[in-house]
């Protein structure tokens, strides 16, 4: 059984840990977006932190869009490798070989998944840059306070272009993930966090002879390096013998029926990326009514939670993936082996990391809480308590989603957060902040209940389709 689990987590392995390092990569670069921010003063923070949270909210929900793309590439390489295999045996000892045309098919079908997404990034590009734009012009109608709405709408239109290929660059990435082949992401994230540092100073400050443009520079650093890291992975995609073939850009003749079939999966992932975020920015709203020093705990605990939640990102995607491969051959033991080595090693790392909140809360607070913080450290400190417990849960709902999306199954996801998010999680945070008076603490154990409902009915899902399908013994196919 160790055996077995080891082995498997060797496996998922491969494929997770790029990602994961990709994950905190783009995570420094949005770090570094608002330390700079920060630098130009407090108004610039506040009209640029909100510009961000409009422009992260769009994008969110524009990679949720396509995010299934690389379920399909999967299952579409796995059928091909094992009608390779099929032919290979009949043809063993015979001088034809009948394997080129199977390979052929499920290029084609691989090229049409990779130009129809490319397609729909256009799409919800163009059109959320567009909204972007209007929700921009609407935000001294939305009570915020001028000179604020007036800074932030100039980022904004700094920002806009930077979604289109934004989400070309997802789209690409999912295709390379979805052929299990990330590891030119890693490379790229890293440099493009060091590429907008240099930026963000050259066009804030205006050197080498450049226009200063204060805040706005941010946004048109954010935008380049946008362009310049859908350039390089595409360029990689280029070299790489296995992608290349497959990369088809020709966008505009893309299939109407796959192209609805990536929308008919990736709207529920949309709407389910947006729901969280939309369920975390509200509880934030709740913290700040209990005033500043819990809203500054709030932000600083949520900040590391927000860290972590990156190992779960990349387990999940991993586990998608190799839940997408194994139906698509009908491996359904496998694809039971995968849930419980990708929480196996989300436990893992999360019982380290809760250890290090619970017996050094003030060296992991350091970074967002000074010493003298007083109250806010002491709400902080308590907060990580729950923390240390809650992230099991974010952790293993997040790979909830991402099995469930390896059924190809996204609706029943997005139904389940609802759940446990706004029925359960939101309820419980008011009650127990407001009615029993628990405060910032109450909204966290509120965010707890929430998480633990939502995983728990996530895998509960997952165990239940898996168990059909293997009944059924009727591999998953391309609808």
């Amino acid at each position: 059984m160790l055996t077995t689990l080891l082995r498997d987590s060797r496996a998922l392995a491969a494929l997770a840990v790029p990602l994961i390092l990709t994950q905190l990569a783009q995570v420094a670069l949005t770090t570094t977006d608002t330390v700079m921010m920060g630098l130009l003063g407090t108004r610039e923070l506040a009209a640029g932190g909100l510009a961000l949270v409009i422009f992260n909210q769009l994008r969110t929900m524009g990679v949720g869009l396509v995010t299934s793309v690389g379920n399909q590439i999967a299952a579409a390489g796995a059928r091909a490798e094992q009608a390779e295999q099929a032919e290979a045996e009949r043809t063993a000892g015979r001088d034809d070989d009948g394997r080129g045309h199977a390979q052929e098919e499920a290029h084609e079908e691989m090229r049409g998944i990779v130009r129809a997404s490319l397609a729909l990034a256009t799409l919800a590009g163009l059109a959320g840059a567009v909204l972007m734009i209007l929700i921009g012009q609407a935000l001294p109608w939305l009570g915020q306070d001028a000179a604020v709405a007036d800074r932030a709408q100039t980022m904004l239109f700094a920002l806009a272009p930077g979604l289109l290929p934004c989400l070309w660059f997802q789209a690409i990435r999912q295709f390379t993930v979805g052929m299990r082949r990330p590891q030119a992401l890693l490379r790229i994230t890293v440099a493009s966090v060091a590429v907008n540092a240099g930026l963000n100073w050259v066009l804030i400050h205006g050197t080498w002879g450049l226009p200063r443009m204060g805040l706005t520079g941010v946004g048109v650093a954010t935008s380049s390096v946008y362009v310049l890291t859908c350039i390089a992975l595409y360029v990689s995609a280029r070299k790489d013998g296995a992608l290349a073939p497959l990369l088809a850009l020709d966008v505009m003749k893309a299939d109407p029926a796959v192209l609805r079939r990536l929308l008919r999966l990736g709207l529920p992932i949309a709407a389910t990326y947006g729901s969280e975020a939309g369920f975390f920015s509200l509880t934030a709203l709740m913290a700040g009514s209990f005033g500043p020093a819990a809203l500054a705990a709030h932000t600083a605990v949520n900040q590391l939670v927000y860290i972590v939640f990156q190992v779960a990102v990349g387990l999940s995607h991993a586990a998608s993936i190799n839940v997408s491969r194994e139906l698509a051959v009908g491996r359904y033991e496998d694809a039971g082996r995968i849930k419980n080595t990708a929480l196996a090693c989300a436990a893992a790392v999360m019982t380290v990391v809760g250890v290090v909140y619970l017996t050094l809360p003030e060296l992991v607070l350091a970074p967002f809480l000074e010493s003298g913080s007083g109250q806010a450290l002491t709400i902080a400190t308590h907060l990580l308590v729950v923390t240390a417990f809650l992230q099991f849960f974010d952790c293993a709902q997040n790979i909830g989603v991402g099995l469930l999306r390896g059924l190809d199954d996204t609706r029943s996801g997005f139904r389940i957060t609802l759940i446990g998010y706004w029925a359960v999680g939101l309820p419980a945070a008011w009650l127990l902040a407001y009615a029993l008076e628990l405060d910032t603490l109450g909204i966290w154990l509120g965010l707890l209940t929430g998480l633990a409902t939502t995983a728990v009915l996530l895998l509960r899902r997952y165990a239940q389709s898996l168990t059909t399908r293997s009944a059924r013994h009727t591999p998953l196919t391309a609808t």
